[in-house]
This record gives structure tokens, C-alpha cells and sequence, in this order.
């Protein structure tokens, strides 16, 4: 993988709901080595079920953007990974990590981490589909009986895997506790492709001691972008030396957040718009500090007019903004 694709070293993850295109823009403005959408099931994105395909899309040069897959049928995948790729996708990444029920139940995601044999042809399947590098993104292991991502990623590499990220739990812990980045190290010596650390990493200080821990080459952030579009290039910043970011507070945190409001409207209507961005107005209301009877009030507003008269009360005290 060219080494510019992963400069800085600072991934946004995938996270089902969140990582819209008019998130990762946004992420990716203020700066991040990549950004990745949201998994995407394969047979659905091939048959083109509804509300499939606006997962996988992207910018018009696609630049930084990778489109992560998730399936359990060689077939699929490949055919998934080709239209990603003519989507003008520039990386495939393959999901061997996601714990939700629903995908582990139809053997997909982290349940793949218990049949290597086969995870390994799905991988072989999407690298003989495409020309863009494919990664890979798994957990541990199915529980703390059995930590096989170091066997499984070796495997993956040597069938043409580009780049690993590890979440640091294994796919029984779900979101519980906290991610065990000195369990990554392993996947981090087996490997010469580079693994990324996941799991748990906000702030600078944290992506200090990932890495630390794991050995790894870079971190990809999750949870810690909520609310916060800036914090990627926070940490690539504190890191990395890349430009700090200027960190929007007062009338320039409600000018961005009406931006961001405004881009889904127009991505996905405004009845879904307005009912899809309240997740994001409330991280971006838990950072400002706001007033809990008005955070209540603009999450309830049933009209993006509403929710626009607000948002300046909402979060223009500079005192109540939160980095």
C-alpha cells in the first residue's frame, strides 16, 4: 500500500448509522489519513436493495475512501468489491470484526474468525475481484479462549491483504470493558503489512499509548469523532505534526453543525435527514454542555427550520464548548 494513503496514520473507523458521506466529508476536511464507510452487506449492495447503495457512495475522486464489505459468500463479495471499485472506491476493506447479532447469525463479520479456511476464501475472492488494495479489520478472536488474529492476519497477508486494523476485544466482550491494545502487538510482530490499533482511542494521549502498546503503525478513531469532526486531525496533529486544526466553538460550531445538518437534509431527503442527524446534533449538544431541556427540545423538532432557530442557543456559548 503506498505509504500517502496512510498519511497521517490516523483512520476513521467504520460505524453503522455514523460514517454517511456527509460524515466522513466532513472528517475528512478537517483531516484523516483515510475514511471508511459504513459495512456494507455484499448481496444486498449487488442487488441493489434499497438504502444499500447510498452506503457505499462517494466523493467524486474518492480520494481517502474505502468501502468496507461484510458478506459470507465468495460470490457476492467479489461481485460487492467490483462495484465499490468502479464507484471509485480506492480501497476494499473486508469486516471480520462486527459482533452484532444480526451479522454474526448469518455467519458474517467476527464470526468468520472461527473458520478461517473460509474467511480465507472470501479474502481471496475480493483481492482476484479488484485492482485497489484490499484490507482487513477483525477483532482478536471469538473470546479470550482463542486469540487467533495473528494466524488469521498472517494468512490474510500472504493472500494479498494490504493492511490490518485490530479491534482490541474479542468479539464475546462486544463494546464491554476496555480494548486490550498489548494484545494487538502480536498481529503487529506476525505481520509486515501494517496493522492499525482500534478500540477505545480519543484523545492524543490514548493514541500514544495504543500504539505503544500494540506496535502498531497507526490508530483508527470511532467513538471518539462523535460530536467531535475534528479530533482526527487533533490527534495527527499531537502526533504526527500535521496542521492543527482550528476548533470550531461559538457562532463557528453552529455554522458547521447547520452545515452538517444541512448536507444529510440533501443526502437523504428531509424527512429521513431530520430524523437520521439527531444522533450527530446530540454528540455535538453532549460536547457543547448543553442545557438538557434544550438539547431535549432540538431532538424532538420535527422540521429542519426548527432545529436550524435552535441550534444557535444550543451551542453558541463559547463557554459551554467542549474540545
Amino acid at each position: 500500500m503506498a505509504e500517502n494513503r496512510l498519511s497521517p496514520p490516523v483512520l476513521l473507523a467504520p460505524m453503522a448509522g455514523i460514517t454517511d458521506l456527509p460524515f466522513r466529508r466532513l472528517v475528512a476536511r478537517f483531516g484523516a489519513g483515510l475514511v471508511v464507510s459504513e459495512m456494507i452487506a455484499s448481496q444486498e449492495m449487488v442487488q441493489e436493495r434499497r438504502g444499500t447503495r447510498e452506503k457505499a457512495e462517494l466523493d467524486a475522486d474518492g480520494a481517502g475512501s474505502a468501502v468496507q464489505l461484510a458478506g459470507r459468500d465468495p460470490h457476492w463479495i467479489a461481485e460487492a468489491a467490483r462495484m465499490a471499485e468502479a464507484m471509485g472506491a480506492r480501497i476494499i476493506d473486508i469486516n471480520m470484526g462486527c459482533p452484532a447479532k444480526k451479522v454474526v447469525g448469518g455467519m458474517s463479520g467476527s464470526a468468520l474468525m472461527r473458520e478461517p479456511d473460509h474467511a480465507l476464501r472470501l479474502i481471496e475472492a475480493v483481492v482476484g475481484a479488484v485492482s485497489v488494495p484490499v484490507t482487513l479489520k477483525t477483532r482478536l478472536g471469538w473470546d479470550d479462549t482463542n486469540h487467533n488474529a495473528a494466524a488469521l492476519t498472517r494468512r490474510a497477508q500472504d493472500a494479498g491483504v494490504q493492511m490490518v486494523t485490530i479491534h482490541g476485544r474479542t468479539r464475546c466482550q462486544f463494546y464491554k470493558g476496555h480494548a486490550d491494545w498489548a494484545a494487538i502487538a502480536p498481529v503487529s510482530a506476525a505481520l509486515d503489512v501494517p496493522v492499525i490499533a482500534n478500540g477505545d482511542i480519543v484523545t492524543p494521549s490514548d493514541a500514544r499509548t495504543a500504539l505503544a502498546k500494540s506496535g502498531a503503525a497507526g490508530v483508527m478513531i470511532g467513538r471518539g469523532a462523535q460530536g467531535r469532526p475534528w479530533q482526527l486531525a487533533v490527534i495527527s496533529a499531537a502526533l504526527y505534526g500535521a496542521p492543527a486544526p482550528k476548533i470550531p466553538q461559538g457562532s463557528a460550531l453552529v455554522d458547521l453543525v447547520a452545515e452538517h445538518h444541512d448536507s444529510m437534509l440533501a443526502f437523504y431527503g428531509q424527512d429521513l435527514g431530520v430524523r437520521v442527524a439527531r444522533k450527530h446534533l446530540g454528540w455535538y449538544m453532549d460536547q457543547a454542555g448543553t442545557p438538557a431541556a434544550l438539547r431535549r427540545e432540538v431532538l424532538v423538532a420535527k422540521s429542519a427550520k426548527v432545529v436550524r432557530m435552535l441550534l444557535n442557543d444550543a451551542l453558541s456559548d463559547v463557554g459551554r464548548c467542549a474540545a
